[in-house]
């Protein structure tokens, strides 16, 4: 199968990495530079070279705030048959942009994203197929997915948005809260530094993505919870209450469990 690939970030390379040994792949880059490291795989900068390519299946894996964008720039280079795909962490608007286009379309969420995961070890990992648009597109994604050991969940877009403005929502904060109060430390000890490794791994992400979560209609009430339990907390502190903190380390370890 043809295939391209919008992007040479790490996530565009992860795909052009996985996929150009079963597949004619190329990717498309308007910063050349960026594609140096590129190996086995057509390298385009231009439109042009699009339409001369006919992809089967198009892969966006640029920036979330460009992800329709460049959807649009490319498609009319593209033959009527093509598949449109993204892999985009916030699914908003996009089933109503696939739809307006008129075009086939698969959406997916690799959930290991390129900040903390391991590439090369994904089996702890997951992935999420969007349960709706072009069938042979979901296909693809599953077994391409599940080869690379990945744990695949099927979603429709709602549900997935659903589920992350719980599963991002709730560390982004955490972290935000964290970094927001954090002071340098001369000797930090393991739990702050693993704190402080990951703070600079969340903050170092787009700020559009961040901006997408937060906005999410459905984060606010995780936020609230957080709020909350914090104000249990401190109620506990204040009355030096031994047994409510024992009442309330139990329930929290139940959590983790």
């Amino acid at each position: 199968m043809k295939i391209l690939i919008l992007g040479a970030g790490k996530m565009g390379s992860f795909f052009t990495d996985v996929l150009s040994f079963d597949h004619e792949c190329a990717v498309y880059e308007i910063n050349a530079k960026r594609m140096r490291f590129v190996y086995n795989t057509q390298r385009f900068t231009t439109l042009e070279e699009i339409r001369d390519f006919q992809p089967a299946l198009v892969i966006n894996a640029v920036t979330l705030k460009y992800t329709t964008d460049v959807f649009q720039q490319v498609i009319p280079f593209l033959p009527k048959d093509c598949i449109l795909s993204d892999i985009s962490s916030v699914k908003t608007g996009l089933k109503d942009f696939y739809e307006s286009t008129g075009c086939r379309y698969v959406s997916t969420h690799p959930m290991f994203g390129p900040t903390f995961a391991n590439l090369g070890a994904l089996s702890s990992e997951n992935a999420i197929v969007i349960n709706e648009g072009d069938y042979l597109g979901r296909v693809f994604f599953l077994d391409l997915y599940r080869r690379l050991g990945l744990n695949v969940h099927e979603y429709s877009f709602e549900e997935h948005d659903e589920a992350m403005a719980y599963s991002l929502s709730v560390p982004f904060v955490s972290t935000f809260v964290f970094s927001a109060v954090m002071k340098h430390q001369d000797a930090p000890g393991t739990t702050f530094k693993r704190h402080l490794g990951i703070a600079r791994g969340v903050l170092s992400e787009d700020d559009t993505l961040l901006r997408e979560i937060l906005f999410n209609p459905r984060t606010k009430h995780h936020v609230e919870q957080i709020r909350d339990e914090l104000g249990k907390l401190i109620q506990i502190i204040d009355n030096r209450d031994e047994a409510a903190l024992d009442q309330y380390l139990t329930r929290i370890r139940g959590n983790i469990k």
